[in-house]
């Protein structure tokens, strides 16, 4: 049987992630022009690249979290919360 990596942690903790989540219709051009330049720069030192909302709910359900909440709050930023982990 094969266990989400969330399964490894402890019952009731929550994951907390402040990142830019892509908004591309509701951004003006420059909160995007700064997105992509946050691409840009960790292109060649991380492989990583700003994710959409539905980019960063695949990557929480593949881990296997079924619920997550995103809060714009930081400018550009918002607070991402995955909230419960399927321990099946």
């Amino acid at each position: 049987m094969q266990r989400s990596n969330c399964w490894q942690g402890q019952d009731r903790r929550k994951v907390m992630i402040v990142d830019i989540v892509l908004d591309v219709d509701g951004r003006d051009n420059k909160e995007m022009e700064t997105s992509y330049f946050f691409d840009i720069a960790l292109m060649p030192y991380l492989s990583g690249h700003e994710r959409t909302e539905k980019e960063w709910a695949k990557l929480f359900f593949d881990a296997g979290f079924t619920d997550y909440k995103i809060t714009p709050a930081f400018g550009l930023r918002s607070l991402i919360q995955e909230l419960t982990c399927n321990k099946g």
